[in-house]
């Protein structure tokens, strides 16, 4: 028997002109069959056409040497997988009608390490306020369960019901996905919130993608956006290592308010994951070229890790449950976050108005606690806040909002403007917007803040409207 399958062995040309996908999609087939790895010609080039077709791998696959070039010209259907790993194995039954905030044990009858997502179709998060309003999620949460029952990590929300879960075991071997070269020949469809999907889906936990380049090319004035080259979902487990994304053109649409906004892409997405690492990764686009959109955006992820990457944005859309950036650096769109437990930040350099915006549209809430270590920011348009919140206590976003409870903040070089030593920060501006009429849904303040060694500004306040604030626990020191 054959170590590995090839494409060539299913008619795959490799000159760039001709379409190989269908030899693809065949040689993947017969190597799932065999349970064979998949493996490319070195100095092939792969044409991947318009025409829908999706290559499922459950092997190995090192595409090495080789390039793919994917044609999202007159696209027959754009929401289909390039290549997709689907879900090893049947789901689990694993029934839940309650789960509480904070609820580190579950009984887990299986005995096995599960991956494990729950919803609550009768309850909203996540209502978006502004230009990209809408009426918000279902409550989602995903989190590991151990085969004793413990979480390594609690519970976000709670669940007074459960109307849906699923539960999956994870695989014992890892798959890995290794090399390759791929171009996107962009596509030319009206700007709209049609994202595109023509990308490596991961849904299988246990996953390695390492030594993947991807480009695109030919973006004109309009086209429609992508929903992550590389998109993680509904798993656990997975690393991407040693990889070069591309961030996308900015296009602009009109947004569900009627006004115009900007519209976003991405390279690399992920939703309702676990345990995500992202560890020596770049763009080959310019991090502070503001004709480019952020390379990255989550939703309903988990225990999320970056590792000396360096990317235009951070961006948590739906909520973040604990995660670390450690060695990197972020680009003009800096880090954007909402979500629950422990933010970590070491050794990192980011631009932007402030070191961390605390997303308005979903009311800057952030259950949980920021650790700060060891950073430089370069304030951006006159910045002076290490946090960004805009809420002025009138929206529902479905859940109370919280500030950070507690902040660290040990070492945070400020690149001032206004030169060394000079000029004042505060760790948060006004976000109140002096709203009209009652505050129904008020911003739940921070119970600790503690700041030593800042450099390059002058002092550290707490807010820049001290009122807000009072009843905070506040220590400056060196």
């Amino acid at each position: 028997m054959a170590e590995y399958i090839t494409y060539e062995q299913f008619g795959a040309i490799g000159d760039g002109k001709s379409d190989d996908m269908p030899a693809i999609v065949k040689a993947h087939e017969e190597a799932n069959r065999l349970g064979l790895p998949v493996r490319a010609r070195e100095g092939a080039c792969y044409l991947i056409g318009p025409i829908a077709r999706c290559a499922e791998i459950r092997t190995d696959t090192d595409w090495t040497g080789a390039s793919f070039v994917l044609d999202d010209r007159d696209l027959d259907d754009y929401r289909m997988p390039v290549f997709d790993l689907p879900p090893e194995g049947e789901a689990v039954p694993f029934p839940l009608t309650s789960l509480r905030a904070g609820q580190d044990f579950i009984p887990n009858p299986s005995g096995i390490e599960l991956f494990v997502r729950v919803c609550n179709d009768n309850h909203r998060d996540y209502i978006r306020l502004g230009a990209n309003q809408d009426n918000g999620h279902s409550r989602t949460d995903a989190f590991l369960v151990n085969a004793d029952g413990s979480l390594p990590s609690p519970v976000s929300f709670d669940f007074e019901e459960v109307t849906r879960s699923e539960a999956r075991r994870l695989p014992e071997k890892k798959l890995t996905l290794r090399g390759g070269t791929f171009t996107t020949v962009a596509n030319r469809w009206e700007s709209r919130y049609d994202y595109h999907g023509r990308n490596i889906r991961i849904r299988r936990s246990n996953t390695a993608i390492e030594g993947i380049t991807h480009y695109v090319e030919g973006e004109e004035d309009h086209g429609a956006p992508y929903a992550g080259f590389i998109s993680i979902s509904d798993c656990a487990k997975a690393e991407v290592r040693d990889c070069l994304f591309t961030a996308h053109r900015i296009y602009w649409t009109i947004g569900s308010a009627g006004v115009p906004v900007p519209m976003g892409s991405y390279d690399i997405n992920c939703g309702a994951s676990v345990s995500v690492s992202f560890r020596h990764c770049r763009q080959t686009t310019d991090i502070m070229d503001r004709n480019y959109w952020g390379l990255i955006g989550t939703n309903f992820c988990r225990d999320l890790v970056f590792d000396d990457c360096v990317f235009s944005r951070f961006d948590a859309h739906m909520g973040v449950t604990n995660c670390t950036i450690l060695n990197s650096k972020l680009g003009w769109q800096c880090l954007n976050a909402i979500g629950f437990g422990t933010f970590r930040i070491e050794n990192t350099e980011a631009y932007g108005h402030a070191f961390v915006n605390l997303r308005s549209d979903y009311g800057c809430t952030f259950r949980g606690r920021f650790d700060i270590r060891n950073c430089v920011w370069h304030p951006a348009g006159g910045g002076r806040s290490v946090f960004s919140a805009h809420n002025d206590g009138t929206h529902d976003f479905g859940y109370s909002c919280y500030l950070p409870q507690e902040i660290d903040i040990d070492g945070l070089t400020v690149d001032s403007p206004d030169g060394e030593g000079t000029g004042d920060i505060w760790l948060f501006n006004d976000w109140t917007g002096k709203p009209e009429g009652e505050v129904k849904y008020p911003m739940i303040p921070p119970v600790r803040a503690c700041v030593k060694n800042v450099r390059g500004v002058k002092s550290v306040g707490l807010c820049q409207n001290p009122e807000l604030l009072g009843g905070v626990e506040f220590s400056v020191g060196d």
